[in-house]
């Protein structure tokens, strides 16, 4: 529970991929309740064995407002949406800049903060030998962290490394600037956790991998 031992209601904005489900078993199993926005209701199932309730909206073609009225109300909103592997350029553009618009659209309306999960290195334009894909994806993510810094409502951007399944330590490095390197997707489930869990937090964003701090320590740190 967070420090003021008070139930957070969390949107999870696309509950349904892998640090999404994992940040939701987490946060349900710390009596927060989690309202996970999936596109796909055969999804639902998933959702509910990890202890979150389903919302079904597709994002990529619903306002703010819907977005908001279907949560009904929210403390923290946590982008973790994404086309995914194997989209192309427009997606990136729809789901991944639009639709984290479309989630800082809602906080604004419900008064919640927003968590939005970027990547290391976010900044830098890649080279042209990454594609015209994964160019595609820097612009819209990049494009997405700006518009929150600048959109009104609380916010925290994290950006982990190159994701993993391996099996999460608990312990992690953050830093305003970090190289590029792995971090397991249970770690930054857990950070995201604790993120939420820190209502205090604001303005803050940082970079993430596998490391050596214990993640409660890493995040009480970002505040201190």
């Amino acid at each position: 529970m967070n420090e003021s031992s008070q139930m957070i209601t969390v949107g999870m904005i696309g509950g349904h991929g892998k640090i999404a489900l994992r940040a939701t078993k987490l946060l349900t199993a710390a009596g927060h309740r989690v309202l996970s926005v999936i596109r796909n209701p055969a999804h639902a199932a998933d959702v509910e064995r990890v202890g979150g309730e389903p919302v079904v909206l597709d994002l990529e073609h619903s306002s703010g407002e819907e977005l908001a009225r279907a949560l009904g109300a929210a403390d923290t909103l946590v982008f973790a949406a994404g086309a995914g592997p194997g989209s192309g350029p427009e997606r990136k553009e729809t789901v991944d800049h639009q639709g984290a618009l479309t989630t800082m659209a809602a906080a604004a309306l419900l008064g919640a903060r927003v968590v939005q999960i970027s990547y290391i290195g976010v900044a830098i334009e890649p080279p042209a030998s990454m594609g015209v894909d994964f160019a595609a994806y820097q612009r819209a993510k990049y494009a997405a962290d700006l518009a929150l810094e600048a959109s009104g409502v609380r916010w925290v951007i994290v950006r982990p490394g190159t994701l993993t399944d391996e099996h999460g330590s608990g312990r992690v490095t953050v830093g305003a600037t970090l190289d590029r390197g792995p971090v397991s997707r249970d770690n930054v489930a857990r950070v995201l956790a604790a993120v939420v869990a820190r209502p205090d937090l604001d303005g803050f964003a940082f970079d993430m991998l596998d490391g050596d701090t214990d993640i409660e320590q890493a995040v009480a740190d970002l505040g201190s």
